[in-house]
């Protein structure tokens, strides 16, 4: 059995059979510059098609109470010192990728919550690029291609408003605030998806970005997690689900202790599985492999080793177990492919990978 991406990726994810895993991939900016001036790549070559991946995406909303504003405070050789649109001050590096630095921001509470952002918080056209995702949407239909709206779910528009520090002391200390503001911004992204998708059509999935957790452990308890944030992930992906739509969650950091409560939401696939967070996919597919699949887990460090010794027994070690028990699986980094990764190492785990991951 030989299948087209777009069949097997939604054979894996409505556990249908299936010949092999799919395959998918974050590369950094910094990398495919790398392998461009060493002649791998052409300069304007589609990274993703040159390395076949398997799986398209589009559609991030722009979840800015003011979108658009981006207003430059200073700016040095290196960085630059920005206020957007939910009046947060952030510092930016100008010539790598990098998660910026916070800085201050205007919203720390209930009130500023109320005063500032709430009554922006509404469906507006310019929140998302509508041209752009029917075309990506179209090209990837052409190509038999896995197509998925991409975008973040509350906890990560929640932070951008007031930072970790005041969302997690909200948590703690007003729920209830934290409370509005999820079902605000699930209100808000339902009504983008409803805009979008009637216009330009529904895409094969959903896949969320959600980065829950840090090093051992998660940004709140489970407890914490059903009360507060479970609801609108619930009904988020219970609209999804309705459509026929399967739910991808992406989360970096150490996040086993909240995956019940994220099964109970309705993920159908958990991606990332940081490797050095703690996260181990062959021990959460002994727990959960009947009920999710996972996508990633392979150690971004053993392929930048670029030793391929080390690349292969990374992969047997977690690739095999899941092909024993027919887990949905796609190939992918625990993270993202920095430049320290050689171009022909980056091959090898991906074909190796593809290889191990055979279901038949």
């Amino acid at each position: 059995m030989t299948l087209t991406p777009r069949e097997r990726m939604f054979n894996l994810l409505h556990r249908k059979p299936v010949d092999r895993a799919s395959f998918c991939e974050s590369i950094w900016g910094e990398t495919a510059a790398r392998w461009i001036r060493e002649g791998h790549v052409k300069k304007d070559e589609d990274l993703a098609d040159h390395m076949k991946m398997e799986i398209r995406g589009a559609g991030w909303l722009d979840s800015s109470a003011h979108i658009g504003v981006a207003d430059i405070l200073s700016e040095d050789a290196e960085t630059k010192l920005v206020r957007n649109g939910n009046g947060a001050v952030l510092r930016y590096w100008k010539n790598k990728a990098g998660t910026p630095e916070h800085v201050d921001f205007l919203v720390q509470d209930r009130a500023g919550w109320e005063e500032h952002i709430r009554p922006f918080m509404v469906p507006d056209r310019r929140r998302v690029d509508f041209k752009g995702y029917g075309e990506a949407r179209r090209k990837a239909a052409a190509n038999d291609l896995f197509f998925v709206w991409q975008g973040v779910n509350v906890f990560e528009q929640m932070h951008p408003i007031c930072g970790h520090e005041y969302m997690l002391i909200g948590m703690a200390l007003e729920p209830d605030w934290i409370r509005d503001m999820a079902n605000q911004l699930a209100d808000l992204t339902i009504g983008m998806w409803e805009m979008l998708f009637e216009e330009e059509g529904l895409p094969d999935a959903i896949w969320f970005y959600e980065d829950m957790g840090f090093k051992d452990k998660p940004f709140m308890s489970p407890a914490m997690y059903r009360e507060l944030i479970q609801p609108c992930h619930k009904r988020t992906m219970d609209w999804a689900h309705a459509r026929k739509l399967p739910v991808i969650l992406h989360s970096c950091g150490m996040v086993e202790s909240l995956v019940p409560g994220l099964i109970e939401a309705g993920i159908d696939m958990l991606q990332a599985l940081e490797v050095k967070a703690g996260m181990d996919m062959v021990r959460l597919n002994k727990q959960y492999g009947d009920q999710i699949g996972f996508m990633g887990n392979i150690d971004i460090r053993e392929i930048a080793s670029n030793d391929r010794k080390r690349i292969d027994a990374e992969l047997r070690k977690k690739i095999e177990p899941l092909m024993a028990t027919r887990t949905p699986f796609v190939l992918s980094s625990d993270h993202s492919t920095p430049p320290d990764v050689d171009y022909d190492s980056f091959l090898y785990f991906r074909d190796r990978g593809l290889e191990i991951a055979q279901y038949q």
